[in-house]
């Protein structure tokens, strides 16, 4: 199985890219992954936010490999814990699944069509955070999945 992390925008902390390239090199060690940086719409500011979920949902869209799984993270969807998230991926890889795309969208979410083509809804918490933030969350916890599967000693019960 392979995953991709497609992202709306450059992360542009240079705090949260080191700890976002550190998991990223680790992940590596365990399955294909790869992250997907999809550029800022230009002239962002002079959209309505429907016209930017729509420019950015068709570029997600069209970023999206044929027969990939897309999940979107989405405070709308479903949470699970750290080890619920790691019997979700071992689950994926024992039932054959070939890729899945998880999808950081924009600051305004996604649109209409993103939501219709997703596969399914993940939520990291019912707290909001930023979306540089959501981008090292989340990649540690891919990690942190990972090691669980494997049974090393990274996660603590």
């Amino acid at each position: 199985m392979k995953i991709t992390l497609l992202l709306i925008g450059k992360t542009d902390k240079s705090y949260i890219k080191e700890a976002v390239e550190v998991y990223a090199k680790r992940l590596v060690h365990y399955i294909p992954f790869e992250m997907q940086v999809i550029p800022d719409i230009k002239n962002a500011k002079k959209q309505s936010t429907d016209q930017l979920k729509q420019k950015e949902g068709e570029a997600i869209l069209s970023a999206l490999s044929p027969g990939a799984e897309l999940i979107l993270l989405d405070e709308g969807g479903k949470e699970f814990s750290s080890t619920g998230f790691a019997a979700l991926l071992e689950k994926k890889m024992i039932t054959g699944t070939r890729q899945l795309c998880f999808v950081i969208g924009g600051a305004y979410g996604f649109s209409p069509e993103v939501y219709q083509k997703a596969d399914m809804k993940f939520s990291l918490s019912k707290m909001t955070f930023s979306h540089q933030m959501v981008r090292m969350i989340f990649v540690e916890q891919l990690y942190r999945a990972f090691t669980i599967i494997k049974g090393e000693p990274y996660h603590h019960e």
